[in-house]
């Protein structure tokens, strides 16, 4: 027998992400190549488990905080994640209602607290009979409880982007479209609309960039008609406006800082394959070898390397580049729709560390930029303090940086930058861009 109980191993992921270990793709990787569970409907019901309680988190506690007598012990949290994971099923998903309390109680078991089988009955059966009372009492509720959201980045969002936050915080909570990036160089986007119409897959153009294509259901990718053969990627709109910002042209070089897992490299050389050399930078090894992956199914060529890219000199061998990307690490505030378990692992903290990384980045990989190059910083944070912010004082700093607008009728124009926020249904990730010309 390769499962224990999902529920269990739902409860147990949950209760390491609440303590800020790992990520939902970290756990379930693990899972994954211990070969834990039985076939690949219960691998989705995981997935579907532990996706659904990060995104309805807070909700899902105060929910549960209401049903307990009293507050559980530390040591006993991934038993509250339990009851968690019990009032999802209930509340968002078809599962039978015995289904749920049985398989559920027994997972108690599992995790080696057969005292709580009785508690998790009795919450359970406790919600289903006062669950229109729970719904209303959530009103009175705090907002983070709402809305779902940490208190710190609810109020965050709401002094931020005043005008948006509700359409944020929505989108936030809502599930991810596939989006596709066509490769210009081999099709055109009509022609592989087209085709997914062809085998049954509906389908519907970007609005902002020339090779974006949403599709109406997820759709696994070897599903789709052209993927194998490199004509098709996976890659959010918002991503595939950097090329049209970096400009890359003919005989020039240029650099993907923090470059995993390439989808950003790769549309670069789809864009203009005539460069001198590409440059796929990374820390991690093993996410430069998803960048050498799609590389190879793509047809295309990069230089990678593995380095800290703050550590100019351990990688770089001193001839500058014409173009360098800096998509840098941050909160990932502005793509909590594709990983919410961004709302249990951020903190205020995470955030100020981020920002001193972001600094180093960018003061470090001036100096590899040529004279009259373009740095175009990204980020897939909402947040102004790692965006604008950083701009303002890396520009303050420099005497040789100067800011170039990005003139487009996307986004919010900011003091700085670019910044598209999220929103929900076919529309592209939060993400800013900011592009600076060396003098």
């Amino acid at each position: 027998m390769k499962t224990t109980n999902i529920r269990a191993i739902a409860a147990s992921i949950l209760a390491e992400l609440e303590s800020g270990k790992g990520s939902i793709d970290s756990h379930l990787a693990a899972i994954k190549n211990k070969n834990q569970y039985e076939d690949i409907v219960e691998g989705a019901l995981l997935q579907e488990i532990l996706y659904g309680c990060c995104r309805w988190f807070h909700m899902l506690e105060s929910i549960t905080n209401q049903l307990l007598s009293k507050p559980l012990k530390r040591k006993d949290s991934d038993l509250k994640c339990l009851l968690i994971v019990g009032i999802y099923q209930l509340r968002f998903l078809s599962t039978p209602e015995y289904a749920v309390l049985n398989e559920t109680v027994c997972a108690a078991a599992i995790l080696g607290k057969t005292w709580g089988k009785a508690l998790v009955n009795a919450v359970l059966r406790n919600y289903l009979r006062e669950h229109d009372a729970i719904e209303q009492s959530l009103m009175a509720t705090s907002p983070g409880y709402q809305h779902s959201h940490p208190e710190w980045l609810l109020a965050t969002i709401r002094s931020q982007w005043p005008q948006t936050s509700d359409q944020v915080v929505l989108a936030n909570n809502s599930r991810p479209p596939l989006t596709l990036r066509v490769n210009l160089a081999r099709s055109s986007r009509a022609d592989m609309l087209a085709a997914l119409q062809e085998v049954g897959i509906e389908a519907t153009a970007g609005k902002l960039a020339a090779s974006a294509i949403y599709l109406d259901t997820p759709t696994a990718v070897n599903d789709l008609p052209g993927f194998a053969h490199g004509k098709m990627s996976v890659q959010d709109e918002a991503s595939q406006l950097v090329p049209g910002l970096l400009q890359p042209a003919p005989g020039m070089r240029v650099l993907d800082a923090c470059a995993a897992p390439g989808g950003k490299t790769c549309h670069i050389l789809e864009s203009e394959p005539l460069l001198t050399s590409c440059t796929a930078l990374d820390i991690d090894a093993g996410r430069l070898n998803r960048i050498s992956e799609n590389l190879n199914r793509l047809g295309l060529k990069a230089k990678l390397l593995v380095a800290d890219a703050t550590a100019v000199s351990q990688w770089w061998d001193g001839q500058t580049f014409d173009r360098i990307l800096l998509d840098a690490p941050c909160s990932a505030t502005g793509v909590i729709r594709r990983h919410p378990d961004i709302k249990l692992l951020r903190t205020r903290k995470n955030v100020d560390k981020l920002i001193q990384t972001q600094h180093a980045l960018l003061h470090n990989l001036w100096q590899c930029l040529s004279p009259g190059g373009l740095l175009l910083y990204t980020s897939c944070s909402i947040l102004r303090e790692e965006n604008e912010a950083n701009i303002a004082h890396f520009l303050e700093n420099s005497a040789s940086a100067k800011y170039e607008s990005i003139a487009a009728d996307w986004g919010v124009e900011c003091r700085y930058g670019r910044q598209l926020l999220p929103s929900s249904g076919n529309e592209p990730d939060g993400f800013y861009y900011a592009l600076l010309r060396k003098m």
